[in-house]
């Protein structure tokens, strides 16, 4: 995936260095770790998101079956694990994502606290798929390449979603730009990490 496709498909404004993928080969029992905790966390947070907003109609049905999808995710990974006689390890602290929460609106109105809740996780998701999509492409390992392009394409359409959700309710001009607020402020998280292949953000 090239930088014009990242822009394009996802919104993303950095993709991943390249060489991420050459160091995720080499930490494949860190990389897959990481990412069954990642899939475990998503199934999670649609969860909490049902349990605090249950009278919203559209959200409860449409990410319930994200439950499912997400915990099916994590046992497809648990087991490639044990396929290939590797560990599950402890869960480790997600930098990434901590960084993304530094950015949600805390003393907002309770519209901005539930946009920023679905544009955190409509990110996360794409960043994600891109990640994916690098795993898809980069990896030696056939199967191990085939594995990844499954959860690429899975991971775009989630990404989508957490954005249309937000449109359904609040006005689509607030959405996309904090949606734009929220991609600035990741290409800046990424120009500072660390590049690590043991993590999937």
């Amino acid at each position: 995936m090239n930088e014009a496709d990242v822009k394009n498909i996802l919104g993303l404004q950095l993709p991943t260095d390249p060489r991420w993928a050459d160091l995720a080969a080499l930490r494949l029992e860190d990389i897959l770790t990481d990412h069954a905790y990642c899939e475990q966390k998503a199934a999670t947070s649609c969860i909490s998101l049902i349990q605090k907003y249950s009278d919203r109609e559209r959200l409860v049905t449409e990410l319930s079956p994200i439950v499912t999808e997400e915990w099916g995710h994590f046992r497809l990974v648990l087991a490639e694990l044990q396929k290939r006689k590797l560990t599950l390890g402890k869960q480790r602290k997600d930098v990434y994502v901590n960084k993304l929460l530094e950015f949600q609106k805390k003393g907002g109105s309770p519209e901005e606290r539930f946009l920023d809740q679905l544009l955190t996780m409509a990110l996360i998701e794409a960043r994600s798929c891109e990640r994916f999509k690098r795993l898809s492409e980069g990896l030696d390992d056939n199967y191990l390449r085939n594995f990844y392009r499954r959860f690429m394409e899975s991971e775009a359409g989630h990404y989508t979603l957490f954005i249309d959700l937000a449109e359904t309710y609040i006005d689509k001009t607030k959405v996309r730009n904090r949606w734009n607020e929220w991609l600035t402020y990741e290409a800046g998280i990424m120009k500072e990490m660390e590049l690590r292949g043991d993590r999937i953000h």
